[in-house]
């Protein structure tokens, strides 16, 4: 299920597109990196974000929480399906991986960025790579690759070619 917010955000940024073409999104945590279905096109983006343990309720933030897009415009109907990684807290033994909560400015941003790229990836338009960054979260303590969902499936600290996006 998509939060309202990302909905709400996500419809208004796709408002200017072709006309008669309408778009949705989901959030699809069996896509998979580097790897999108026959017909869909992958970006790739580097949020900020926070992470609350449901175990505990301890509190961390991040500045590397991946998330890939796959998308996809047939005979009008885009999709676009969003997977955003997950972190664990490292003070639990057994600590489920919880979801980030990503400030309203930031899935904005990660979300004008994304429609910049269906334009290019979709309706072959032709833009400049003049990407809008995120806004970052005062983070006092390394990054965790052991509680990291990126950094466990090995996409974290990859690089990725230039055409999928940029990370910081």
């Amino acid at each position: 299920m998509v939060p309202p917010e990302w909905t709400r955000i996500f419809q208004n940024e796709t408002n200017d597109l072709r006309q008669g073409d309408s778009w949705c999104l989901e959030f699809d945590y069996s896509i998979k990196p580097e790897d999108p279905e026959q017909g869909w096109k992958e970006y790739i983006r580097n949020t900020s974000a926070w992470f609350t343990c449901t175990k505990c309720g301890r509190g961390w933030p991040s500045n590397r929480v991946k998330v890939f897009f796959h998308m996809r415009l047939m005979k009008g109907q885009g999709i676009v399906k969003v997977r955003p990684y997950r972190q664990n807290c490292k003070k639990c033994n057994d600590a489920p991986m919880e979801e980030p909560s990503i400030t309203s400015d930031n899935i904005g941003i990660l979300l004008k960025n994304l429609v910049k790229k269906i334009r290019i990836k979709c309706y072959n338009e032709k833009h400049e790579q003049d990407n809008n960054y995120f806004q970052r979260q005062e983070v006092k303590s390394p990054h965790e690759p052991a509680h990291c969902e990126a950094c466990i499936d090995g996409v974290c600290t990859r690089e990725f070619p230039s055409s999928a996006g940029t990370f910081f």
